[in-house]
């Protein structure tokens, strides 16, 4: 007679997970959530994870790395420290971004090559650096955050739509060239979301009841009738992450904005 214990699959390792941007609103909802699906997560922030506004430390089983991945050099330190951890990686998160609102007129070159430092050049260094580490793991995928604005923008912020644009088209281009390697990468496009960076955009040049007004305002414009909530595009993350619930994806823009995109702006 065999043995009953011998039946049962052994347990398989944790999976791991780079996010960049774990700090902010939508980067800290979605390493809660990977990190409540069994995976072990390598956070990145240039703000501390545990800072005065969330007063939480970055999970004890993890690993959080503070650095400004708008520097190149940075970059290579990031993923030593994440090959020293782990050894793989199963799923690259590039979320960190920065915005930069003002007329383009008015914007410098050198505010423009921030924005595409921050929200493109370090996507295209951080596939390269996590290469060795997807091959390593047999197969992996990449989820890129890019944004509405990559297809739909507004007025004095064309540097942000711009680098969103652009990482859109390179998505694509990544999902081509690393399929033969078995990694998948999707784009997630968000659409307004209630994080410390759109309440920041909100208030300039107002307070208190201002800034709700323009939230409100914000929230009317969709089908849902609200604004996003971080924990939803978390949600959307995981999905295009997950081997068992996007298998077949990859070369996609998945857009999550509450039906913002689908109303004609002339109604």
């Amino acid at each position: 007679m065999s043995n009953p214990s011998s039946m049962i699959d052994p347990p398989q390792a944790a999976r791991t997970v780079l996010i960049t941007g774990a700090a902010g609103g939508i980067g800290r909802a979605t390493v809660k959530l990977f990190a409540e699906s069994g995976w072990k997560v390598i956070g990145v922030d240039r703000a501390d994870f545990a800072g005065v506004e969330w007063g939480e430390p970055f999970l004890a089983n993890g690993l959080f790395i503070r650095s400004d991945i708008s520097v190149s050099e940075n970059l290579e330190s990031i993923f030593a420290q994440a090959h020293a951890f782990t050894g793989s990686l199963n799923a690259l998160v590039n979320n960190a971004a920065v915005q930069i609102a003002k007329p383009l007129l008015q914007t410098s070159a050198e505010e423009w090559d921030a924005v595409m430092a921050s929200n493109l050049r370090s996507v295209f260094l951080s596939v390269k650096l996590a290469h060795p580490l997807f091959k390593n793991a047999g197969s992996g995928a990449i989820v890129n955050v890019s944004s509405v604005h990559a297809v739909a923008t507004s007025i004095n912020i064309a540097s942000y739509a711009a680098s969103k644009g652009g990482l859109l088209a390179f998505t694509r281009a990544m999902a081509i060239e690393f399929a033969p390697d078995n990694i998948r990468v999707n784009a997630i496009l968000p659409g307004a979301v209630d994080t410390p960076m759109l309440r920041h955009s909100m208030s300039r040049g107002l307070t208190g009841s201002g800034i709700q007004e323009r939230l409100d305002n914000l929230a009317h414009k969709t089908v849902i009738g609200r604004i996003g909530r971080p924990e939803e595009i978390a949600r959307a993350i995981y999905f295009l992450a997950d081997e068992g619930q996007s298998s077949f994806m990859t070369g996609q823009a998945l857009i999550v904005d509450g039906g913002a995109t689908a109303r004609l702006s002339t109604e």
